[in-house]
């Protein structure tokens, strides 16, 4: 136990000034603070080793350092990645048909718009919905039925053509 109470006044009398000291090395708190509690995390684990070092705090700061600048390379590989997958830059604008669709699906229940998904546009078997989500077959079956008949009320012709039934 006596490595617990070590440990814990340790972290009281550091961890405030190892996380102003990485926040301004990483230039935001928030950063910093989600870095401080990994590097602490990763002291606590290793605190028989480290509390023998001559500067724990040092360590933790190392480490809560390294952390940050991980986080950030992670989020800079991320970025540069997706602007190598969206080579032109340019967006399709979304039709009339597939916003009518989209609107349509939020207004059936969770449930039936899951089957509904799963089975028409991800195009899996009712065999297969089950092996994903645990449901029954006959429950996914009713659902199907049911939020096709849900989906017919809400796409009208005129729903789909983006007028929701007004006169143009």
């Amino acid at each position: 136990m006596r490595d617990a109470e070590d440990f814990d006044t340790f972290y009281a009398t550091s961890a405030r000034r190892v996380l102003a000291h990485v926040s301004m090395m990483v230039g935001g708190q928030a950063e910093a603070e989600d870095a401080v509690a990994e590097a602490y995390l990763r002291a606590w684990n290793r605190w028989s080793k480290i509390s023998r070092y001559d500067d724990p705090e040092a360590w933790v700061r190392r480490v809560a350092y390294r952390q940050a600048v991980s986080t950030w390379r992670k989020a800079v590989s991320r970025l540069q990645a997706h602007r190598r997958d969206a080579v032109d830059g340019h967006v399709e604008a979304l039709n009339p048909d597939h916003v009518a669709v989209v609107e349509a699906l939020r207004r059936i229940p969770a449930g039936q718009r899951r089957v509904i998904v799963l089975h028409h546009l991800a195009g899996l078997s009712v065999a297969e919905i089950n092996r994903e989500t645990g449901l029954p077959a006959g429950t996914i079956t009713t659902w199907l039925a049911r939020g096709r008949r849900a989906l017919a009320e809400h796409l009208t012709e005129d729903t789909a053509m983006g007028r929701e039934g007004r006169d143009v």
